[in-house]
């Protein structure tokens, strides 16, 4: 290991350099992390995918009966990430709305059961 590659995958600087004289900071596949805009379709889409997934695991474990059109506005909202990514987050928000919802509802019923007797032998 030499003084010109640190472990940190940074050339060596000297002390004290010049700001004119620092390299660009390494970022790796070309990708940009700063505070740049980020691409408008890649946050819905994902958000999308993730409230997608989140309501049919409620619709099928839980009998969350609010995840079914939970899980139909984030399947609206993928198809619309690209085109129109704005309308795309506010079906998402209806649709963590609605997931949450029907959560809290959920284990409220749960605890409901649980104080009435219903679980009891």
């Amino acid at each position: 290991m030499s003084h010109e590659d640190p472990p940190g995958g940074y050339p060596y600087q000297p002390y004290g350099a010049p700001y004119g004289e620092q390299p660009p900071p390494h970022h790796g596949y070309g990708q940009d992390h700063g505070y740049g805009p980020r691409p408008s379709g890649q946050g819905p889409q994902a958000s999308a995918i993730v409230a997608l997934v989140l309501n049919l695991l409620a619709v099928v474990s839980c009998c969350n009966l609010l995840a079914v059109p939970g899980s139909i506005l984030a399947g609206l909202a993928m198809g619309r990430a690209g085109t129109e990514p704005d309308k795309a987050r506010r079906l998402l928000v209806w649709s963590w709305v609605l997931f949450g919802t029907g959560f809290v509802l959920t284990i409220a019923l749960f605890v409901f059961l649980g104080l009435i007797g219903a679980f009891d032998d």
